[in-house]
């Protein structure tokens, strides 16, 4: 039976290392897929993903999917028969690759729209059997943006984290390094 883990956090709270370590303890004895969502835009991001990288186990498939994870893992080949791991490392990511590619598009088409790819994640997962680790940035915690589109962000990723989260079996919050389960499996 597949399961969602979501684990929310904000910038270096220590998320995707904790996320890594789930996905390595569910991934004992099987396929681990990790899901990239993230584009390299600069020299600090590209380093970002160096270091990702490198935590990363070698025997780790990664998937890049800044725009449409569930394509991406279907052509991987990704099916219920073998029943992988995954760790889609971030929804905040995938979130801003969505916004900036439908920039001028209504907000909210453009909400229902990502919510939509969000859910169909969710429903992939149950279909190929999956258990999956997702991290996201908590949003609810920062400053309101100073721009219209860093504001329409931080709308639409706390809009998609709420429907991940109830989606999910657990949730944690990872807050300077320690991991606070805040919705239980089960």
């Amino acid at each position: 039976m597949s399961s969602i883990h979501l684990v929310l956090g904000g910038i270096r709270s220590g998320k995707s290392a904790h996320a890594e370590g789930l996905a390595a303890k569910l991934g004992e004895g099987r396929r681990v897929i990790y899901i990239a969502t993230g584009t390299v835009t600069d020299d600090e991001m590209a380093e970002r993903v160096r270091l990702h990288r490198e935590r990363r186990p070698a025997e780790w498939q990664t998937v890049e999917a800044p725009l449409n994870p569930v394509g991406a893992l279907q052509e991987a080949g990704v099916d219920s028969e073998h029943s992988p791991a995954l760790l889609l490392d971030s929804l905040d990511g995938w979130v801003s690759n969505l916004l900036i590619e439908h920039e001028r598009m209504d907000r909210k088409e453009l909400e229902g729209r990502t919510v939509g790819a969000v859910r169909r994640f969710v429903s992939y997962v149950g279909e190929v059997d999956a258990d999956a680790v997702v991290v996201s940035s908590e949003v609810g915690q920062s400053l309101v943006a100073t721009s219209s589109l860093g504001r329409q962000f931080q709308d639409l990723l706390g809009t998609v984290n709420q429907a991940m989260a109830a989606d999910a079996d657990a949730v944690t919050l990872v807050v300077a390094g320690i991991p606070v389960l805040i919705k239980p499996q089960g």
